[in-house]
């Protein structure tokens, strides 16, 4: 793609877009480099990626990929057998614990992802070498005293060396004889050793060695000599514990060289994962969707919004081109859309080739373009002294040497600037050549005779920016298939000149012309009702068909709650029969000892026996398939409509929704189901009916969605005052229960811990706040807060 023409249709504009939704810098170098694919195949592929990403974002949120580290120099160094450090190390293991993170996120409740799946699954897990860096290592320039034993023993010696020696030394400075030679009587370190400040001439009364002086001269820091050897001591510990640091660095700095390929391959998974997020976010965003790549050279975008205007004040556009006619001619009044048309197209073609999602309605179809050329703006040279015409002229005439078939050619006002006969001829004479070529073009006129050229030729279609007389603005709706009808007369009576002065002006145009334009006024008119009546039918349509799937899923749910019913009942019967054949069985068994039984006495008691036990089973079988009855008969004179009653035969809840007729018959609403029944089948649960409230336009379920998809993990307080920090984060606490996190981080930075010490007395008193720590190393430490909520 030219380079020209990706600034002048802002291309550059949505790349920065893109990178701010990106986590990693790696991921952002790789963002401004994307350039559109050429490659169809590839394009669908990028588009996929997409998809993917928006789906895993709205079914669960992003992946936690956040900004991992480029560690490939630091793994590079410890495979030619560099002792990393610990800080160089943190890096590695904050890379390992994202991975870790990443894998367990897709393990969990995700929709059929394969593409991010296949990437998630080359990721390798390295939970041993982690585990040891996060024991070993607490921050950049502090390692655990349990990173091994032999640091923990020598650590544990150094601390009993320093009480001995500060013993040693507060015994020196306590004895009454040296208070009159010490200046103060204070201990301090000089060169890493222990030391007393003595007045220079009291020098020769205590025997050491002197390691610095005041700067005035007056005092001297001596180290004593009955300290000396313990201070030595302490030094050979110092330096044992610098070895052993050392060596514990070194063998974390092996292990992490033997997994050199994995950490380096998982670092380019990483960077892939973070763009899938950053084009899936920025597809939220938009509102974007997927469009269908296509070969044929058919760009059909369906109510098209151009990105870098504002959601709210945008007018979609429907653009069509390349099935029937490979050149569209667009007209209409100055601020009317027509650039913003232009530039929608390109940028649109653009974005849907670098494999993002664009503001368009589904089913949207871009065409794989080799090339894509804008001749769009006032782009005067000062500097080459070229007039306006001219400087157009010259980018028009390197377009027509260069499109070709599969290019895009985007004019605006196409031959202005110079005589209108000559423009509007020379604009028709580009037309022929760039179409000649095989290459698609979009242009915008003002000229009667590009009208009346699309109408004639073969392959060329007229357009028209829609324009309201009677308000005197433009709608920035396009109409393809009509071309736009010249205004001018109709603005000039509106504004107020007189009618002599305009039916002079049509006296002194042609005939032909002014005819020209009556007809399109005509067509204007007739498509403006051909599309109305197309919106309602289109309306009732849509409404048909809701009506019908509402009537299904009622259908459905019957259906299901029918066949719950029959299945508790034949498990009833199951049941029934069951324990029929045991007691049968039973009763069998011991008829045939009755037989042996001598004695009536006896035969009659094993009878009477028998029979109880047929009669409870009876009992027994007759409750469990009877009715529950209510316990309280229900008055029908105490019902009002919104009472919630139970129906007994269906085990459901439901509210009245009419009152009991003659026979007792009434309705009451079961989720969204009405039923008929009867006084008999329902029992009362409240006497007090339930006020519906009336649905909002945007309720909980909307928010929660929206909120869901939006909302970040982390908010960054940074720089801002204390009651500026304060009030954002408890909109943040609020906007993230309200999303169902379970856990945020808060970013305040260092500092003084102004910041850090307010944030938390405000946490306290937050009701959604379950509890909140610091940070560990690799969340940011004292810098971030990490929030629990409820």
């Amino acid at each position: 793609m030219k380079e020209k023409t990706l600034h002048v249709l802002e291309y550059n504009k949505i790349i920065e877009m893109l990178r701010e939704q990106a986590g990693s810098e790696m991921t952002k170098k790789v963002i401004s480099e994307l350039m559109p694919y050429l490659d169809a195949s590839e394009i669908r592929e990028h588009q996929t990626e997409t998809t993917e990403a928006v789906r895993l974002i709205q079914h669960k949120g992003p992946l936690p990929v956040g900004g991992f580290y480029d560690i490939e120099e630091i793994v590079s160094f410890a495979r030619k057998g560099g002792t990393l450090t610990m800080a160089q190390l943190l890096k590695v293991l904050y890379n390992m614990k994202t991975a870790e993170r990443v894998k367990a996120f897709l393990k969990g409740d995700v929709p059929d992802l394969p593409v991010l799946m296949a990437i998630a699954e080359l990721i390798a897990e390295h939970r041993d070498l982690s585990a040891e860096i996060d024991r070993c290592i607490l921050s950049e320039d502090e390692m655990a005293d349990n990173a091994s034993p032999q640091l923990r023993s020598i650590r544990r010696t150094i601390i009993r060396q320093n009480e001995a020696l500060k013993a040693k030394i507060n015994h020196i400075l306590n004895s009454s004889d040296n208070k009159t030679i010490l200046q103060d009587a204070i201990v301090t370190m000089r060169n890493g050793r222990y030391v007393i400040p003595v007045k220079q001439e009291h020098k020769a009364r205590v025997p050491g060695i002197v390691h610095d002086q005041s700067g005035s001269g007056a005092t001297l820091f001596i180290e004593p000599q009955a300290v000396v050897n313990l201070n030595n001591e302490l030094r050979q510990l110092e330096l044992d514990e610098k070895a052993e640091i050392n060596r514990i660095l070194t063998d974390l700095s092996e292990r992490t060289a033997e997994h050199y390929h994995d950490l380096k391959n998982n670092q380019v998974l990483l960077t892939k994962l973070d763009l899938f997020m950053a084009k899936g976010r920025l597809s939220i965003d938009m509102g974007a969707d997927e469009p269908e790549i296509n070969q044929d050279g058919i760009l059909d975008l369906k109510r098209a919004r151009h990105p870098l205007i504002d959601r709210k004040k945008v007018v979609p556009v429907n653009i069509a081109l390349g099935d029937g006619y490979e050149t569209l001619v667009i007209t209409g009044p100055n601020t009317g859309g027509k650039t913003v048309t232009l530039k929608t197209a390109g940028l649109l073609s653009l974005m849907a080739q670098a494999g993002l999602h664009i503001p368009a309605d589904p089913g949207s179809r871009v065409p794989v373009y080799d090339n894509i050329f804008a001749d769009i703006g006032d782009e005067q040279s000062i500097e080459q002294s070229l007039s306006t015409f001219s400087s157009h002229m010259k980018t028009i005439v390197t377009i027509v040497e260069e499109a070709g078939p599969h290019s895009l050619t985007l004019f605006d006002e196409l031959g202005a600037g110079t005589d209108p006969t000559e423009g509007a001829a020379l604009a028709i004479a580009v037309l022929e050549k760039v179409a000649s070529k095989g290459a698609s073009s979009i242009a915008t006129t003002h000229y009667t005779e590009l009208k009346k050229y699309a109408i004639s030729a073969e392959g060329v279609q007229n357009a028209s920016m829609e324009f309201d007389v009677e308000t005197l603005s433009p709608t920035y709706r396009l109409n393809i298939g009509i071309p736009g009808k010249s205004n001018a007369f109709e603005i000039s009576r509106k504004l107020g000149l007189s009618d002599s002065v305009i039916e002079r002006a049509k006296q002194l145009l042609e005939g032909g012309d002014i005819a020209f334009e009556d007809v399109i006024a005509s067509l204007e008119e007739d498509k403006k009702i051909a599309e109305e009546e197309r919106d309602e039918a289109i309306a009732m349509n849509i409404e048909m068909k809701r009506m019908r799937e509402e009537l299904e899923e009622k259908i459905r749910k019957f259906e299901r709650q029918k066949e719950k019913e029959l299945e508790r009942a034949r498990e009833q019967a199951r049941e029934i029969v069951r324990e029929a054949r045991q007691v049968s069985n039973e009763v069998k068994d011991e008829l045939k000892e009755l037989s042996k039984l001598e004695s009536l006495g006896e035969r009659n008691l094993a009878f009477d026996k028998n029979r109880r036990k047929l009669r409870e089973l009876e009992k027994k079988n007759r409750s469990s398939i009877k009715r529950e009855t209510s316990r309280e008969p229900v008055d029908p004179s105490q019902l009002v409509l919104g009472n919630r009653v139970k129906i007994l035969s269906m085990d459901q809840n439901g509210e009245i929704i009419s009152l009991p007729d003659e026979k007792g018959d009434l309705q009451v609403q079961v989720g969204m189901m009405k039923i008929k029944v009867n006084l008999r089948d329902i029992m009362l649960i409240d006497h007090v009916p339930v006020k519906k409230s009336k649905p909002k336009k945007s309720g909980y379920g909307t928010l929660y969605r929206k909120k869901a998809q939006t909302i970040s993990v982390s908010i960054d307080v940074r720089g801002k005052s204390l009651d500026d920090a304060v009030m954002d984060v408890e909109k943040y606490i609020d906007d993230a229960f309200i999303s169902g996190l379970e856990e945020v981080t808060i970013i305040h930075g260092r500092g003084e811990g102004i910041l850090r010490k307010g944030i938390q007395e405000a946490l306290k008193r937050n009701k959604n706040v379950k509890g909140f720590r610091k940070g560990s190393y690799h969340e940011g430490g004292d810098g971030v807060t990490v929030v629990k909520l409820r």
